[in-house]
């Protein structure tokens, strides 16, 4: 019984058939704290003082939240062949909504697209690496928190983009990627030898946003334990501290349809450059995606792939079919699957949290009718707005921003942002490898 936690980490405990029935009936309790810890496991809300800051409830003491079932997401775990995951969804023990609990949000953001006559689409395109292990750092001195990472090694040729060679290398464990998903039932189109050593590439086919959530949440999960099992390690972060790596992204490709008609409203008629709806949604995200990144960059790592010619963008601004742009647009008269493509996010956001920032910047573009800038063609080169440099830039953007507070409440923003800030305090509390070589010897 598993749920996607404010990290998009699946967490959740294991029943055996016989005790399965009280649990659909009833659900199943599991610690509040659950959903207020960092990346490092450590609770960063004050549990224990009889209220923990939140709103809509106190979750003081480390009590209970209820888990409550969605059985028609029972999913096959192919490697581990008597166990299956359903997916849960995190409510208050008095089965009220948890307003920061990632499928909530994300439902929202459905619901107010839906009042606008439109749903979403979106196909999924995310890179990671596989390395294999050297050194797991299963010793005890290793188990801290966060604990120490695992030593690695290459497992196939770098430098070699869409290369057979290195695909062939690194076939076994694609191979055994490729059946799970596929027998798992995720969506998934291609398998690709991407840009860096180690780094691949899965492209997720196009679907609704809830299910594109909870499928890439699962996915990530498999890649990881299956690579575990095989002596591997699986890593979605976004630039990892090796030789020679490169930085990982996660690209999302948007449109909306006409909930009546079901036509792509981002498909420009003859002698359009846009259509209107195309052009509000580009708009919006452009005017939101300082307070975005929050969303869609949840990392301190992942501001270091914010670079120029690296494939990635660095500035808030588009261009049609330029992958150096931030959003990237591929909409032209005729194309049923006209698209954006935003290539902002990183491998490790929390799917529901990132998905749910494109409708509703989207959606208020198109409300507010914005009208997009024009279209470049030197990314690198221009004086548009920079992203933000760091997670700490991207907090006070998000705190200081009106559109998540607007559509998702005050205490979702206090709650993102009091959890991401744990992360960052923690991080500028370590003395760097920088620091150390810039300062030790000279003073």
């Amino acid at each position: 019984m598993v749920f996607a936690d404010p990290h998009g980490i699946l967490r959740g405990k294991t029943v055996v058939a016989e005790a399965l029935p009280p649990v659909l009936a009833s659900g199943l309790g599991v610690p509040s704290t659950l959903l207020l810890k960092d990346l490092s496991h450590r609770t960063v809300f004050p549990v224990w003082s009889g209220n923990a800051g939140l709103a809509s409830n106190p979750l003081g003491g480390a009590g209970d939240v209820l888990l409550v079932p969605q059985p028609e997401t029972l999913t096959p775990v192919p490697w581990s062949p008597h166990s299956a995951w359903m997916q849960c969804r995190p409510v208050y023990t008095n089965l009220t909504e948890i307003p920061f609990e990632p499928q909530n949000v994300l439902a929202k953001a459905m619901a107010k697209l839906a009042d606008a006559g439109m749903a979403f689409v979106c196909g999924l395109e995310i890179e990671f690496h596989i390395f294999r292990v050297t050194d797991a750092a299963r010793d005890h001195g290793s188990a801290t928190m966060p604990p120490r990472p695992p030593n690695t090694e290459l497992i196939a040729d770098g430098y070699k983009y869409l290369t057979e060679s290195v695909y062939d290398a690194a076939e076994p464990v694609l191979d055994e990627i490729r059946r799970a998903a596929q027998a798992m039932g995720l969506p998934i189109a291609s398998v690709e030898v991407e840009m860096g050593p180690g780094q691949f590439e899965v492209t997720f086919s196009p679907g609704p946003a809830e299910v594109q959530a909870r499928h890439l949440v699962l996915f990530r999960t498999m890649v990881k334990e299956l690579c575990a099992r095989n002596g591997l390690h699986a890593t979605f972060m976004t630039r990892p501290a090796v030789e020679n790596c490169a930085s990982s992204g996660w690209h999302v490709h948007q449109s909306v349809v006409d909930l009546k008609s079901e036509i792509n409203l981002f498909e420009p008629k003859e002698g359009e450059e846009l259509s209107k709806a195309a052009e509000g949604w580009l708009a919006g995200l452009l005017a939101h995606a300082g307070e975005s990144c929050l969303m869609t960059t949840p990392t301190v790592n992942g501001y270091k792939r914010y670079q120029p010619f690296m494939l990635a963008p660095d500035r808030i601004q588009w261009g049609r079919d330029n992958r150096g742009a931030m959003l990237r647009v591929l909409a032209w008269p005729g194309n049923s699957a006209s698209r954006i493509e935003n290539r902002v996010a990183e491998p490790a956001a929390n799917p529901y949290y990132c998905l749910a920032s494109q409708m509703l910047g989207g959606l208020r573009g198109i409300a507010e009718g914005l009208e997009a800038p024009p279209p470049v063609e030197r990314p690198y080169e221009d004086e548009a707005e920079t992203l933000p440099a760091n997670l700490g830039d991207a907090i006070g953007l998000f705190e200081g921003g009106s559109l998540y507070r607007d559509a998702l409440g005050e205490e979702f923003v206090s709650f993102l942002a009091r959890l991401k800030r744990a992360e960052w305090e923690r991080y500028l509390c370590v003395v760097s490898h920088w620091e150390q070589a810039e300062y030790f010897t000279n003073f």
